[in-house]
């Protein structure tokens, strides 16, 4: 190769011609392909996760559009945030600014990558056009009762001053932590707004069993979430402090209930701890972290079943956020109710035995079902038609439902962010901001800490719009995963003044074909999604109930062995290999939704492949020696072309990139060994090529430019038809496994018998009768007499005991028989490919049709016997 492949001299060029011809923006469209990525936190530059999530999207978008699919391909950026207001704090400038030179930045990384994006799409969360629509939001949420104002007990961040949404504290080393910052999490009480999505709790767990196209761990991570329970509340007295009801699902053993247990966050608690100071003291140290710490209380409540009194504890493994927040301790039935009975010296008392089945190991609670003892008048029974009788005689028991979501916590003490539009007024209370007000936009962003907006007076300040008396805006700003609930749908009225999105688009082109992104996101924003969605169908702006058709998690990169991460050390920046290379690396190494380490070695491999395509038809337009006449080894390369366009369709569509580039590292090795092998006939190798431009340019798009281009494919590749196949290979992998195999047999043979030069290779094919038996066989009833059959088909039956043999032999891999090409397609396909044996070995290759002797005897459709002289 006297000139290899620069993707850097090209790329100017070619970002040129796409941006001239504007061929990534949709115009006018009945039902476009919706192809999306998560939009990106503007966090300063792109890194390899980016690059893998949008080189997915980008991809398949291309592939779309060479398949003739209107393709709607937008990026935008999720832009408020407090990373980003912690970013200018340390910087001595502000959010606004700093967020705007991360999107410069940001966006021409994505362009010098060769992303096709509709940039006419472009949205931006920070900016009033965009932001004033979270708050027409909020306004509709309001008026359909799904928003509520209330004082609640809050997770806190100490370090980012800010509440967190249950969904955005994690767990680490058995520690609550901020999501974003892993500084423990603490608790508050505070007035805090909240979206009601668990209005929609049925719903969206329901909808999850409609999801075919969602990956079943994101389904199961929502389902948790959610966390439907049905059993029952049972009420216990606390004499002189009323009542408290617990949640049960095993109703059946009430009666070895031997203390009671409520949460840390529970009003019980906090009533208690008023004049109890072992109880204050524990509720200030503990955060309610699901430990076996727990605090013994003075009360005592009565089990309604049994009028037994039982102790009172409050207890780290009580969840404010489970059931009713209390539980009634059934040490002998349930693991954590055991542990905790058994750190804090308390009664353990079985009521249910073991029907069937081993008896629970000495020690250990018996969780299962069985009949009951030890329990009075319900002795004897078994546990379903126990708890039915205990409904029926206590009115102290009621069937209860109950989940472990809860509603969405909008509310965030922090400046950048959208302003929520209320007014608080002291005659009023929390008054809306008329629609015609809106947006109400961020105030100047001053230095301080805290929350700034609340210094800035001029912003607090304000009439009510209702009285018109003195009064002070809500200084709290959303939930930056609002901004991402609904972006989508923005994507596709991007200037549209009048709403938040064109309705009639939208129920046009929802729901989005491919959505990419991280499993990390199954509840911050899957979720929340589908919560919007259903929102805004209710509100009649939209039909859709579930926004995405598909969803597709993208993996993990690694760097020795760790997650790449800034924080890690482990960073490779995106452009350090050079865009394409780095491209063609991430989609290569393993399917989208796995983890992969990235190493030199195979960054180099992804390098070399580009360079061998370029090679190829650089070499192809600068040598003349080509023929005309057309042979049999041409036929098979022809027929091969084929057999990858399709393979490589098959792959796209399934998101196999992976596979999809080995096909495009197939053929081009292919094509290199024709040229080698013989002068190519001009019409199937430039034709070879120019498959080899297209099937490459989705994954390297400047690269397929520039090689379609140097073979005057026409046009632009981007905007060129996805190849077409110009043979009947229907059966394409059932013919590449044929060929394959008997390359492979021949080489096992070669080195077992150390033929150092073989001389001729005899292919012999199996005699007609054994492709009709195989054929039967493959057609007949696994578990019937497939040797009777067999034996009794006249055209099968005369041949004796060879039929007998292959007949038994049939019978005992009935199961295991996969299709097999006739006899004739086999014929024509192994004399095509006999010229790879003659390239690799240097010997004649003969192929014929065995039809009596040894050979024919060890021959099978599929399977030729090989003799090599």
């Amino acid at each position: 190769m006297p000139q290899g492949y620069d993707h850097a001299r090209v790329q100017e060029f070619w970002q040129h011609a796409w941006d001239r011809e504007n061929v990534y923006e949709l115009g006018e469209a009945a039902d476009p392909t919706y192809v999306l990525g998560m939009f990106p936190y503007t966090s300063g530059s792109l890194h390899m996760g980016h690059v893998r999530n949008y080189a997915i999207t980008d991809a398949y978008a291309r592939y779309r559009r060479m398949r003739g699919d209107d393709v709607l391909h937008p990026m935008g950026w999720d832009a408020f945030g407090l990373p980003a207001e912690n970013a200018a704090y340390e910087r001595y400038t502000d959010p606004q600014s700093w967020t705007e030179a991360c999107i410069e930045r940001m966006r021409e990384e994505m362009e010098s990558l060769g992303f096709g994006y509709d940039w006419s799409r472009e949205v931006t969360t920070c900016e009033p056009e965009y932001y004033r629509w979270n708050q027409y939001f909020f306004r509709r949420f309001y008026e359909e009762n799904l928003v509520e104002y209330t004082s609640a007990a809050v997770n806190w961040c100490p370090d980012c001053e800010t509440v967190l949404a249950d969904a955005q504290v994690d767990e680490h080393d058995g520690e609550e932590v901020c999501w974003r910052c892993e500084t423990p999490v603490g608790r508050r009480e505070l007035d805090q707004w909240f979206f009601t999505i668990t209005d929609y709790a049925d719903e969206l767990l329901e909808g999850l069993e409609d999801l075919e196209g969602w990956p079943d761990s994101v389904r199961e991570i929502q389902r948790n979430w959610i966390g439907r329970q049905e059993g029952d509340a049972v009420t216990f007295e606390v004499p002189g402090h009323g009542e408290v009801d617990v949640f049960t699902s095993r109703l059946d053993t009430v009666c070895g209930a031997t203390y009671v247990a409520v949460s840390p966050g529970h009003d019980l608690a906090v009533s208690l701890a008023e004049d109890d100071e072992d109880v204050a003291a524990y509720l200030e140290r503990t955060r309610g972290d699901g430990g076996m710490t727990g605090v013994e209380t003075d009360a005592v409540a009565v089990n309604p079943v049994t009028g037994a009194e039982v102790p009172v504890y409050v207890a780290a493994y009580v969840l404010d956020d489970v059931g009713t927040g209390a539980v009634m301790g059934v040490p002998a039935h349930n693991d954590r109710d055991h542990a905790f009975a058994l750190e804090h010296d308390l009664p353990i008392r079985q009521v249910v035995e073991p029907v069937e089945g081993p008896d629970p190991l000495p020690g250990e609670p018996y969780t299962g079902e069985g009949m009951l003892t030890d329990s009075g008048a319900y002795d004897g029974l078994a546990s379903a038609p126990a708890r039915e009788r205990i409904r029926e005689d206590f009115t102290e028991v009621e069937p209860e439902t109950t989940y472990r979501l809860r509603d969405w916590l909008i509310s965030r003490q922090r400046y950048w962010g959208t302003p929520i539009p209320v007014v608080h007024c002291e005659e009023c209370g929390p008054v809306l901001v008329p629609e015609e007000d809106l947006p109400v936009e961020l105030p100047e962003f001053v230095q301080t800490t805290g929350n700034p907006i609340e210094a800035i007076d001029s912003f607090v300040e304000t009439e009510c719009p209702d009285c018109g008396r003195p009064a002070e805006r809500e200084t709290d700003t959303m939930d930056t995963f609002v901004d991402s609930s609904w972006y989508f749908l923005r994507y596709l009225s991007p200037d549209l003044e009048e709403a938040p999105f064109d309705a009639e688009l939208a129920n046009e082109w929802l729901p989005v074909d491919a959505y990419v992104g991280g499993e990390e996101h199954a509840v911050l924003h899957l979720l929340y999604i589908r919560f919007f969605a259903r929102a805004l169908a209710d509100l009649e702006l939209l039909e859709h109930r579930e926004p995405v058709q598909r969803l597709i998690n993208q993996g993990t990169v690694l760097h020795g062995g760790e997650k790449m991460s800034k924080t890690g050390g482990n960073v490779v920046a995106p452009h350090e290999y050079g865009p394409e290379t780095t491209r063609l690396f991430v989609l290569s190494a393993a399917h989208p939704e796995q983890d992969f380490e990235w190493t030199a070695k195979d960054v180099s491999t992804a390098y070399d492949l580009q360079q061998q395509v370029h090679g190829l038809a650089q070499d192809f337009v600068e040598r003349d020696d080509v023929r005309e006449e057309r042979r049999s080894h041409d036929e098979y390369v022809a027929r091969e072309v084929d057999r990858t366009v399709l393979a490589a369709a098959e792959d796209y569509d399934r998101f196999r990139f992976h596979q999809a580039v080995t096909e495009v590292r197939r053929l081009a090795d292919l094509l290199g060994q024709y040229r080698a092998y013989d002068t190519p006939h001009e019409a199937v190798y430039r034709r070879g090529l120019l498959v080899l431009a297209r099937l490459i340019a989705p994954i390297t798009p400047y690269l397929g430019e520039e090689v379609w281009n140097m073979l005057r494919g026409g046009g632009l590749a981007v905007e060129a038809d996805w190849p077409a196949v110009e043979h009947e290979v229907d059966s394409f992998a059932a013919e590449r496994d044929l060929v394959g195999t008997l390359r492979a047999d021949v080489r096992d043979i070669v080195d077992v018998a150390g033929l150092e030069d073989p001389g001729h290779i005899e292919v012999a094919l199996a005699p007609e009768w054994k492709y009709r038996a195989h054929r039967l066989a493959r057609e007949a009833d696994p578990d019937a007499a497939v040797v009777g059959l067999l034996m009794n088909d006249e055209a099968v039956g005369r041949h004796g005991e060879a039929a007998q043999a292959y007949a038994e032999d049939l019978q005992a891999r009935a199961r295991e028989l996969e299709p097999a090409l006739d006899a004739d397609t086999e014929r024509e396909v192994l004399e095509r490919a006999a010229w790879l044996l003659d390239d690799e070995f240097g010997a004649d290759v003969t192929v014929r049709r065995a039809e009596d002797g040894e050979m024919a005897r060890k021959a099978e459709p599929g399977k030729p016997a090989i003799h090599i002289s």
